[in-house]
């Protein structure tokens, strides 16, 4: 995007699509990045640990989940279908582009949070920023790209899509303030936290982590970490948070 959201900015005539943050050898799971997407992105799908397993690449799969940072009035986010669609239905609709339409589109605002499962069909359009946490893979399946000319992968993409409706229960808004737990598995647990977080969100975390500040700086073992950054801690109680500050804390969970 031309204009990012604060605390970021492109340089002028440049534009600036994601940044992501190398995942720390004490914590290979795990990706974090900020996505800025001026346009839509690619219709795609990601395969579970069980089936890359299956088929022999010897990498996990991908689950993920999106915080909605900044967006525009009209923006929006594709996740599933209103309904189950068939591997034919899927692979036709992917061929002719009528799968953009056959998606479900939500609305979205700052704020807006949505859990990814393995298997989803999904799709971030233009005008929207988001902060992604996600299982450290690189294995993704394009179904559909809007005529742009990069690979589809349409018979690994269709073979493990599961083509049906995304489960309400994975997706919310977070409220302004409050320590709220986003995500607490299968594979990775997330909290949004203000100041110091409580008792029961201390009590969630054992072992290293990753913190990444959305409002006031947060400092880990003297390091300060801005709003914008993410760092590694070896345990929650190795940062110090900001007393009005705001903090997103993850780290993965046993396989």
């Amino acid at each position: 995007m031309d204009t990012l959201p604060a605390p970021f900015s492109a340089p002028e005539g440049k534009r600036i699509g994601e940044i992501w943050f190398e995942p720390p050898k004490q914590l290979p799971q795990l990706l974090v990045k900020y996505i800025f997407a001026s346009e839509k992105l690619s219709i795609q799908v990601h395969p579970s640990d069980t089936q890359t397993e299956a088929r022999g690449l010897g990498k996990q799969g991908k689950e993920e989940c999106w915080l909605v940072i900044d967006a525009e009035e009209d923006a929006t986010l594709g996740i599933g279908f209103d309904h189950q669609l068939s591997a034919d239905d899927l692979r036709a609709a992917s061929e002719d582009g009528s799968i953009e339409e056959m998606m479900v589109w939500h609305k979205v605002k700052p704020g807006d949070f949505f859990y990814i499962p393995a298997n989803t069909v999904h799709a971030i359009g233009g005008g929207v920023s988001i902060i992604e946490i996600q299982q450290n893979s690189d294995i993704t399946y394009r179904l559909f790209d809007y005529g742009r000319p990069r690979e589809l992968h349409l018979d690994d993409g269709v073979a493990v899509s599961q083509a049906g409706v995304h489960d309400p229960a994975n997706r919310r808004h977070v409220p302004a303030s409050g320590d709220v737990a986003l995500v607490d598995g299968p594979h990775f647990r997330l909290d949004r936290v203000d100041g110091e977080p409580d008792a029961a969100t201390r009590a969630r975390y054992s072992g290293p982590l990753l913190v990444i500040p959305r409002e006031g700086a947060a400092e880990v073992e003297g390091d300060t970490v801005e709003p914008g950054g993410c760092a590694l801690a070896p345990s929650i109680e190795a940062i110090r948070f900001a007393a009005n500050g705001s903090c997103l804390i993850t780290q993965p969970l046993e396989s």
